[in-house]
């Protein structure tokens, strides 16, 4: 058996497992472009975000509308600790109605809640708070 015999088809059979591995090359560079064109999206949404909530945290008036959370609710039921940037309160014995005003400014207030916790304790509520901005 000689190899001349069967020069062109192994020449075709080169060039055919050349082409597949093209192909495959190419497949590969087009689907890991995708994914880091997909990654590099998430990270500048993610960034804007951030970049938004420095705005924001920034703000001079986010403490003020923090204080105002202090007199949503009489003062013998408020414990409060305010520390530059951050916030530690624990409000005791509150009504629903209480705890739903309070409960829906914080959630309208841009900070960042590290606990929450709510206990109830019969028909009254106890909330501990810690956010900082």
């Amino acid at each position: 058996m000689t190899w001349k015999a069967y020069q062109n088809e192994i020449i075709v059979l080169l060039s055919f497992l050349l082409m597949l591995y093209a192909y495959g090359y190419k497949q590969k560079q087009k689907s890991s472009q995708a994914e880091e064109t997909q990654s590099s999206y998430l990270a500048l949404t993610e960034l804007k975000e951030v970049i938004s909530m420095k705005k924001i945290w920034a703000n001079k008036r986010t403490s003020a509308k923090i204080d105002s959370l202090k007199t949503l609710v009489p003062t013998h039921k408020v414990k409060w600790i305010k520390k530059s940037k951050k916030l530690h309160a624990a409000y005791t014995s509150l009504s629903a109605n209480e705890l739903n005003k309070l409960i829906t400014k914080i959630l309208n207030l841009a900070v960042q809640i590290t606990e929450l916790e709510i206990k109830k304790i019969g028909t009254n509520y106890n909330l501990e708070l810690k956010c900082r901005w």
